[in-house]
């Protein structure tokens, strides 16, 4: 099914990844909740925001914060019921904003009832439900350890299966078989539950992962229907199968399309632009968007240099994509800030400018903090970093706390650094909601401006792209184009005052325009416009209208 270009919300919607647990607590129990995140969904429409991405909120033992999912159909009681959700999602819609859930589909908790019926029998209901060997498959000796720090080994023996089962992620964490058709089938049936009741689609969790495990014969026959078993089948083990990794994204897709006309599938695949291409598809197939961890992991890259290069390298390097296809851009909405993309010497630069300390970093591969600390809370810089962002291609999605400048938490464990409460009331520091809501000059009303300049600029989302080299390697000028409208965007990552020239074929003598961020009007002067920036400065221009 395709979509028309005003059909294609997410091309120009700006999303908000929230963990319940700890946006807002309604009950004082310590424990973020459903109706806490009802109560403040003001906060979302004041922001801007037009969809937000749940993180798990399913039932789970939380050896991973709820990635370790044990039932895929429930709400955690201590989150809320049923009932809440809906609300949520309803009250979410009225005012605009559309709700995505994480679908966690590579793997179970070893709490989940499928895989304690696993693990009993090799000839139980579910035994095929997950990855099992004699030995550990020597296909996996050279296979990366997600978790370095915990884990040796994407296998483990589980005494009561009598086999090793696979794990890409915690040994608590099994893999499900996504080459089994009934698992297939099981996947769409959870899609098509939370899509019953109103969600606008899935925030796709570890998603090279699980199609890593799918295959299917040459005389299958699957079309992703509502959960018919397909013909002709074979267990992966069978040396006849074929690998045909990205099937499962097709048979969700399709399945997607045919429930919903607006749905979307953003995917977490974290892989090089060469490899992007196939987790796209062409129109109408397999992902909506993907983050783009390229982009990401560049732009701090540039930052680190304060050089504009690596984020020219990226938008250069990157893959057309097709109609109705988006990167999802981000600062810091994973747990990690992970740098495994650029080489030993990049990750070197990045860590001794973002998190020299020891502490503040992870799995010798990234950071653990958030954006505040790694630029030493100054103003300038994290204004410059979001700014950037919002102003590249592609569909920004922040975390929350991120419009607060929220600071992590270095007392929690690895990851959990990140999940801190949201701090509602006054704060001893001034940064709690209500502090920043009465102060004009907060982080919290700087972003309300950008998230508000983005949305009135549908270029930014769907423009075509120029850079120009303005002849100073440190700014960035850039021009996105959209049905006649254009907006110009300077951004200077040095730290040191500098003045650049724009080139009159963007901003042809006499136009008139405005500084979109400050709403100052600019007359373009004869011989062009010359743009004085302050250290880590930048500027929004675009048309009048």
């Amino acid at each position: 099914m395709l979509t028309t270009t005003a059909d294609q919300w997410w091309t120009t919607g700006v999303g908000y990844c929230l963990d319940l647990e700890r946006f807002a607590d309604s009950a004082g129990d310590g424990h973020g909740d459903l109706v806490g995140m009802g109560d403040h969904l003001d906060h979302l429409t004041a922001l801007g925001v037009t969809f937000v991405w749940l993180q798990p909120f399913y039932p789970s033992p939380e050896g991973d914060d709820g990635y370790d999912i044990s039932d895929h159909y429930g709400v955690d009681p201590e989150v809320g019921t049923f009932g809440q959700f809906v609300e949520v999602v309803r009250a979410c819609r009225e005012r605009g904003i559309r709700v995505l859930v994480d679908l966690v589909v590579n793997h179970t908790s070893v709490e989940h009832p499928w895989f304690q019926d696993a693990r009993s029998s090799r000839d139980a209901r579910h035994r095929d439900w997950y990855v099992w060997r004699d030995e550990p498959d020597p296909a996996d000796d050279d296979a990366d350890i997600f978790f370095p720090d915990v884990e040796d080994s994407i296998w483990s023996y589980d005494e009561v299966a009598g086999q090793y089962f696979r794990h890409r992620f915690y040994s608590h964490q099994p893999d499900l078989n996504t080459s089994n058709p009934e698992v297939r089938d099981e996947i769409c049936r959870i899609m098509g539950f939370w899509l019953q009741l109103g969600v606008a689609g899935f925030r796709v969790d570890a998603v090279p992962y699980f199609v890593d495990t799918a295959t299917r014969t040459e005389d299958a026959d699957d079309d992703g229907d509502d959960h018919e078993e397909a013909a002709g089948r074979r267990h992966p083990d069978d040396p006849t199968a074929l690998a045909e990794s990205m099937h499962m994204l097709d048979v969700m897709r399709d399945f997607l399309s045919r429930r919903s006309a607006e749905a979307v599938m953003l995917g977490e695949v974290n892989r090089p632009y060469d490899e992007q291409a196939e987790f796209f598809g062409g129109p109408g197939q397999r992902m909506t968007l993907n983050f783009d961890f390229v982009m990401n992991q560049r732009m701090f890259l540039a930052h680190a240099r304060g050089l504009a290069s690596p984020v020219v390298q990226a938008l250069q390097e990157r893959p057309e994509l097709a109609a109705g296809k988006s990167f999802g851009l981000f600062v810091r909405n994973h747990d990690e800030l992970s740098l495994d993309q650029l080489s030993p010497e990049e990750l070197q630069e990045v860590l001794a400018e973002f998190g020299p300390d020891p502490d503040h970093q992870i799995f010798g591969r990234g950071l653990r903090t958030r954006l505040p600390t790694m630029v030493g809370h100054d103003r300038a810089r994290l204004e410059l970093v979001y700014a950037l962002l919002f102003s590249l291609p592609g569909t920004p999605v922040l975390y929350y706390g991120e419009e607060l400048a929220q600071d992590e938490d270095l007392s929690l464990e690895a990851r959990m650094a990140v999940r801190t409460p949201v701090r509602w009331g006054p704060q001893p520091d001034g940064r709690g909601v209500a502090d920043q809501e009465r102060d004009p000059d907060s982080v919290l009303q700087w972003f309300r401006r950008l998230v508000h300049t983005y949305r009135s600029r549908p270029e930014l989302g769907r423009g075509r792209l120029q850079v120009v080299d303005c002849g100073e390697p440190s700014v960035l000028v850039h021009a996105l184009t959209w049905q006649g409208r254009t907006t110009l965007a300077v951004h200077h990552l040095g730290s040191e005052p500098v003045v650049v020239e724009v080139p009159l074929e963007l901003l042809p003598e006499g136009s008139e325009v405005v500084e979109l961020l400050t709403n100052d009007p600019v007359t373009v002067p004869d011989g062009g416009l010359v743009v004085e920036l302050p250290g880590y400065g930048y500027r929004w221009y675009g048309d009048v209208s």
